[in-house]
């Protein structure tokens, strides 16, 4: 067994810790002065030519000739001279050894392969899957290109932080040789295996090495809100049986899925309450009926959506409220740890609704907590906030945050109250970005703020100011990056001049500079057949496809209710033409945009494919595309545990998909 003793200070969280460890409990490699290992510098020849003196003392199989720049006197001159003569490494043309030079990474596993003269010993049989391993294949020189199969084949690499990129004409860091080094004694049976993510475990041998290929198809992202509140959507209604909610949340999603939907808006925190387990709110009364009251036999809705969700190749973005306290501002209804009951001072009453001060910094505190334990906690595809920031206007009536910014005055505050109140939103907006990101980058921030942002922006646009009423920049949370996705509520007509949807939509992509999504929201609960009918729902999903290069990739439909009901028959009409074929969401680039290996052992009998996943740890789903006249057509998303698939006869390709969407190169196969 490895020790969890660490004798150097800064490799404590480091992902080559343990290789390190082991290896210097071998007396193989050593640190610096004051305790360090500098496990990120580039390492030189000459100090991997000290480290495989001692890593493998192995008999000689050459006479050493002596290098020009190599005195006796050296202090490793000694190790270089054990390496030259067990065949792990040479010198140069001119006769020098270039002590100094960085050794690259390819040359390491090179030496490896020599020098543990793997070549009569190891099969290379992989070089012609490389690139279905190593996505940077392109770029091994054609010298080492055997090498590296056989030290795939052989369990020598490791990749750090990309496991599917090998970068092999960088410079070798110490973390990297002690990972190769350490992995060779492994080969050798002389060390035991160490558990890490970051080893590339080789395709078994013997199985088919398949053609693979590069597809895509048009994505798009497709979502739906379910409001929780007022038991709009779900559950029904409150206090139902656990058995009952579940099998209402159930016929949603199955629903949606039916429908080809790949995302659903769960509404988790409607008034400063939780439908989930949580230390920091209350359970919310529109679930068990009594806020505070857990369902009964237990369960967590939230855990229980994304479960569900992810069996059906759906996203769950967890959907809050910051700053609604109370949805009714009638005394009484809340129990501690409820924002009512811990902090009252900051809630006021505004119309019939109780509402947060969004300048105080416990509320700030509050909604940012809640949050991010959420992120922490769940398995959640994304974070989303709607257009609820400061509270939509009462005429004659003024927020009553004057003593809070009172003392942000008498603190030497400058900013106007309206500058100010815009301040408190960014803050919230760029502190829940930063901190969603450093606590799982892979978890998607969206907001769907009211659909314009200021009146004449468009020129032709009037309606209401978000900017300088609900005090939301949205333009900004964009410009910034601050988001992954915008979701501007487009609740009006195509023909509508004063508020048209293609012009708001065309105005809100065209103020994108960091290129973030854009997902137009739609409001399906008016369809009634009479001022909304279904075409105008249809054509809009048309004119956001058209704004596709604009970023306009995709919608998200206010609410669930409508498509329950079949509203003007819009269930059908979306599953027989809106959203007949199936799509992944886009995947975002500027988050992660490396594919994940390619499925292995694809096989196909009696019309049924089966294969393995190369890497389990981040497959979401899998795609099929069958070709037809030439032509490439996704056919089926399976989910990321399905591992058979029955198929006509054809030909397929079968792609990984991970949770950011990025899609493997495809594996072609033949059914017949």
């Amino acid at each position: 067994m490895v020790s969890a003793s660490t004798p150097f200070s800064d490799i404590q969280n480091h992902w080559a810790r343990l290789f390190i460890e082991a290896l210097a409990q071998r007396g193989i490699i050593s640190g610096f002065p004051h305790g360090t290992f500098r496990p990120n510098n580039s390492m030189t020849r000459v100090e991997f030519a000290a480290v495989i003196a001692k890593a493998f003392p192995k008999p000689t199989k050459r006479q050493y000739i002596g290098f020009a720049d190599v005195p006796p006197s050296h202090w490793a001159a000694t190790a270089i001279r054990k390496a030259y003569e067990t065949g792990f490494i040479s010198g140069f043309p001119d006769n020098h050894f270039r002590l100094n030079d960085r050794i690259s990474r390819v040359q390491v596993l090179v030496s490896l392969v020599s020098g543990l003269e793997m070549v009569s010993k190891v099969k290379s049989d992989l070089i012609a899957g490389l690139p279905a391993i190593y996505q940077d294949t392109a770029i091994i020189p054609s010298y080492a290109k055997d090498d590296v199969a056989i030290a795939t084949r052989a369990g020598l690499v490791a990749n750090y932080p990309n496991i599917k990129l090998l970068g092999p004409n960088v410079a070798a860091t110490r973390a990297d040789v002690a990972a190769f080094v350490y992995q060779a004694l492994v080969y050798l049976g002389e060390a035991p295996p160490i558990q890490s993510n970051y080893i590339v475990v080789p395709p078994e041998p013997g199985l088919p090495l398949h053609q693979t290929i590069t597809l895509s198809h048009r994505r798009e992202f497709r979502g739906v809100w379910v409001t929780t509140a007022w038991n709009s959507d779900w559950p029904s209604k409150p206090g139902l049986p656990v058995e009952q909610q579940k099998s209402e949340l159930i016929n949603i999603l199955n629903r949606i899925q039916a429908l080809n939907f790949n995302a659903l808006i769960l509404q988790v925190r409607p008034e400063g309450d939780a439908l989930y387990a949580s230390q920091l709110e209350p359970w919310s009364g529109w679930l068990t009926g009594t806020q505070g009251k857990a369902p009964s036999p237990f369960y967590d809705p939230l855990e229980f959506a994304i479960a569900e969700c992810h069996k059906r190749n759906i996203e769950l973005h967890a959907w809050f409220n910051p700053y609604r306290a109370k949805t009714n501002a009638k005394p009484g209804g809340t129990v501690r740890p409820h924002i009512t009951i811990t902090n009252p001072q900051y809630v006021y009453t505004w119309g019939n609704q109780l509402w947060m001060d969004p300048g105080a910094q416990v509320i700030q505190d509050r909604a940012y907590n809640v949050m991010l334990d959420v992120v922490r906690r769940y398995d959640v595809d994304g974070i989303h906030l709607d257009d609820y920031f400061y509270p939509y206007p009462i005429e004659g009536k003024s927020f009553p945050d004057s003593k809070t910014y009172s003392a942000y005055k008498s603190a030497g505050g400058k900013l106007s109250l309206g500058d100010w109140r815009r301040d408190n939103v960014n803050k919230m907006v760029q502190r829940l970005w930063a901190g969603i990101k450093a606590t799982k980058p892979h978890v998607k921030f969206g907001i769907s703020p009211f659909g314009i942002y200021r009146p004449g922006q468009p020129p032709q646009i009037t309606g209401l100011d978000a900017y300088s009423v609900l005090y939301a920049d949205a333009k900004k949370w964009l410009e910034q990056g601050w988001l992954d996705y915008l979701a501007p509520q487009l609740y009006w007509k195509i023909d509508q001049k004063s508020q048209s949807y293609p012009v708001l939509l065309k105005w809100w992509t065209g103020v994108n500079p960091k290129k973030r999504h854009i997902y137009a929201g739609n409001n399906v609960g008016q369809l009634d057949g009479k001022s909304w009918k279904l075409p105008e729902i249809n054509k809009q999903v048309e004119l956001t496809r058209n704004l596709y290069e604009k970023l306009s990739l995709g919608n998200i439909f206010f609410s669930m209710s409508a498509f329950t009901e079949n509203r003007q028959g819009i269930y059908n009409s979306f599953k027989s033409s809106v959203y007949a074929k199936p799509a992944l969401v886009p995947a975002m680039p500027w988050q992660d945009n490396l594919p994940p290996f390619p499925p292995t052992g694809v096989a196909a009998k009696n019309r049924q494919l089966t294969w393995k996943a190369a890497d389990d740890r981040d497959i979401r789903a899998w795609t099929l595309y069958k070709q037809t006249s030439g032509s490439w057509t996704l056919e089926r998303i399976l989910p990321g545990a399905t591992r058979v698939a029955t198929v006509e006869p054809g030909k397929y390709a079968l792609c990984a998909v991970d949770r950011m969407a990025n899609e493997s190169a495809g594996v072609v196969v033949s059914v017949s």
